[in-house]
């Protein structure tokens, strides 16, 4: 859609309020002005499907995938506004710069080179002055070495025994991504060795654990970039006192039991992991970008570092596609621009991730972390306060489990809200295909996740006509609106490497949406706060001083805990 088209569109469909708009908006592009005036007049997904090749047309399939966008409220017009703003917005460029190692983390003042994380060896990227790609297979060598030993039963704790049970100790990036990961690749796990995760500042995650596991064969990874989250160090503190309590080598227990992941090599010496037990990361990993590097430590213990690399080789193939492609047969790009269609043009602001596949049960927990930490953003790279939606509020669950909790608000509630279907054409390993009652699990899983988007998109038009035509006395209680938009994306089957260019896929979209938006996505300032505010409230709690400095809700809820009531 080139300029004077924008203008025509423009003209056509704006209606006589959007002139306060046209001033919300009036630094942006005539595409952005457009697509607003096109959110305006926006047809019913009945409506779109009028044209019977719709379901084809907006499709497309890379990295053993197959993206259905057929069901999202866009037509041509709106497709050809939403590329021609991710021109004005010089998308292109930004996506090189991203992948150059250029500081696209402006605030920080550093690149975010997760990509570099799965690029294959030898293929050089200087940042710096530094060869970052043989850095990065410098620190999976060291992690390949680990996982040998760990996996073969080579390295022994303090008894003489090998390692049954791992145990990870991280919280946000360090923990979601490797227990999302852990979990959906199951099925690849070729070791007896169990792969534990805790997180939970408040001591039960780990107390509840501890109570089972047999010190003389528990492993703990102690994942911090800073070496410095209160979280993390204050369970694995738990974890050695536990750990002394049956051995009381201080020495050995920390040699043979503890193995620490950090950008700080000096704090994990100061807290006692062995230099030989340390792997590193660099400032450039962000935390929920960080599964990709030796953070994955334990999914590799799980399914194998030749497993791990097939992870990072599938989201490789995806950074390729992002990379290569034209925007209007690139995945990332489409689905990022979607995204920003539905939140900032269509109001949508609550978005549902809805894997219809048991594995990948904490999938949705990871995406909420990846698009709301990275796009929840209300100020401009420039420092300016935006006046559009940003992120919306995501959430998700398996697709079986959601269906009896919250679809009845998808279906007949006031809200809009986008979707993402997510499924996999073939469930099992060849040799399990066999068995035929997983089969029919699977067909019926299937046939859940494509009926649901259909209602979706439909409501009561997609129903059969019995269906639709009851007449009882509930009738009136039997509508459902439809016109709820969704993405399907089908992998062909769930493995390391489709597991892997799905993961990739996300992070690009949320780049995508970054860049329209012109936030940053790779800084965190909102986390930041609380934990400064936290560290106040502790040193109340622990000292029973200096109440009087806060607001009356907290002082009273302070003197609540403190037992002065």
């Amino acid at each position: 859609m080139n300029t004077s088209q924008i203008d025509e569109v423009f003209a056509k469909h704006s209606p006589a309020q959007s002139q306060n708009h046209v001033n919300i908006y009036q630094n942006k592009s005539n595409a952005w002005q457009a697509l607003h005036a096109l959110a305006q007049n926006s047809r019913t997904l009945t409506e779109l499907f009028e044209d019977d090749r719709r379901g084809e047309h907006f499709a497309l399939s890379s990295c053993d995938m197959y993206m259905d966008f057929s069901k999202q409220l866009i037509d041509d017009e709106v497709l050809s506004a939403l590329l021609t703003l991710a021109d004005d917005c010089q998308l292109s460029s930004k996506i090189n710069d991203l992948l150059t190692g250029k500081k696209v983390n402006d605030t920080e003042n550093r690149p975010a080179l997760h990509t570099a994380l799965r690029s294959p060896k030898g293929k050089m990227l200087i940042v710096d002055g530094m060869d970052v790609n043989a850095q990065v297979h410098d620190s999976l060598a060291k992690a390949k070495t680990m996982v040998k030993r760990i996996r073969t039963g080579v390295w022994r704790g303090y008894a003489g025994h090998a390692m049954t049970d791992v145990v990870n100790i991280g919280v946000g990036g360090s923990d979601l991504g490797p227990l999302m990961a852990t979990t959906a690749l199951s099925e690849w796990s070729d070791t007896p060795i169990r792969v534990h995760f805790v997180s939970n500042m408040d001591g039960t995650q780990l107390d509840g654990l501890l109570k089972v596991l047999n010190p003389q064969t528990t492993l703990f990874i102690i994942s911090s970039k800073s070496f410095g989250t209160v979280d993390t160090l204050s369970n694995a503190k738990t974890a050695l006192g536990w750990l002394m309590s049956a051995h009381d080598n201080k020495s050995t227990i920390l040699r043979r039991h503890f193995i620490g992941i950090s950008t700080r090599s000096d704090k994990m010496s100061q807290w006692g992991i062995h230099q030989s037990n340390q792997l590193l990361l660099w400032d450039w990993v962000g935390g929920r970008f960080s599964m990709w590097s030796v953070i994955g430590l334990a999914i590799a213990i799980k399914i194998g570092m030749d497993g791990f690399y097939e992870l990072l080789s599938g989201a490789h193939s995806m950074d390729k596609h992002f990379a290569t492609a034209d925007f209007a047969q690139n995945m990332p790009v489409l689905l990022g621009l979607l995204g920003v269609w539905n939140s900032t043009f269509l109001g949508i602001n609550a978005h549902s991730v809805l894997p219809y596949d048991g594995r990948l049960s904490h999938f949705p927990n990871y995406l909420t972390q990846l698009e709301m930490e990275s796009n929840g953003k209300s100020v401009t790279r420039d420092g300016h306060q935006v006046g559009y939606d940003t992120c919306p509020i995501l959430w998700g669950d398996i697709g079986s489990n959601a269906q009896h909790a919250f679809y009845q608000l998808l279906h007949q509630g006031t809200q809009r809200v986008s979707c993402d279907f997510i499924t996999s054409i073939h469930r099992h390993h060849q040799h399990q295909m066999s068995n035929a009652h997983l089969s029919k699990q699977h067909q019926l899983s299937l046939s859940n996740c494509l009926a649901q988007s259909q209602v979706l998109a439909f409501g009561n038009h997609a129903l059969p006509d019995d269906l639709d035509k009851n007449n009882d006395d509930f009738a009136k209680f039997k509508q459902y609106r439809g016109n709820q938009p969704s993405t399907t994306i089908l992998l062909d089957s769930l493995n390391p490497k489709t597991l892997g260019s799905l993961i990739a896929l996300y992070e690009h979209k949320v780049y995508v949406m970054s860049v329209i938006w012109q936030i940053n996505p790779f800084d965190q300032w909102g986390v930041e706060v609380g934990k400064v505010m936290a560290n106040q409230l502790y040193d109340v709690l622990c000292n029973k001083k200096g109440v009087e400095s806060f607001d009356s809700s907290t002082k009273t809820l302070l003197d609540k805990i403190q037992g002065k009531f």
